[in-house]
């Protein structure tokens, strides 16, 4: 689902730079954030049982449960009438070789110019 991380030297295609981003913004939102965390911290959970423990309505935690799973952070399995969401963490292995990637890279100071 994800595009392998790309070496040091080798920049990042469109498709694997779209699939970042979209990883990023999923992750974007303070409440996102905290179902991630929440989840970490549980093998899997109800939509329902999130909102209580997070505190906040359950149409606005299903929009962003629904962020999540179409990020692929997330999967969710149906146990009607409910969905019980899971984290999957392999999910964020290509965000995590980027983000790696530029915390390992040597600090460059600008000196004026700007071309390669």
């Amino acid at each position: 689902m994800f595009p392998a991380a790309a070496s040091a030297e080798a920049p990042l295609d469109a498709q694997a730079g779209a699939a970042l981003a979209r990883l990023a913004k999923a992750l974007g939102h303070p409440a996102r954030v905290r179902i991630v965390e929440t989840l970490l911290r549980r093998a899997g959970c109800m939509g329902a049982d999130l909102a209580d423990e997070i505190g906040l309505a359950p149409s606005t935690i299903s929009e962003h449960l629904r962020i999540l799973k179409e990020a692929g952070l997330l999967t969710g399995e149906i146990a009607r009438p409910r969905v019980c969401y899971a984290l999957a963490p392999q999910a964020v292995l290509p965000l995590l070789a980027f983000l790696t990637r530029v915390a390992e890279s040597p600090a460059r100071a600008l000196d004026g110019d700007c071309r390669p």
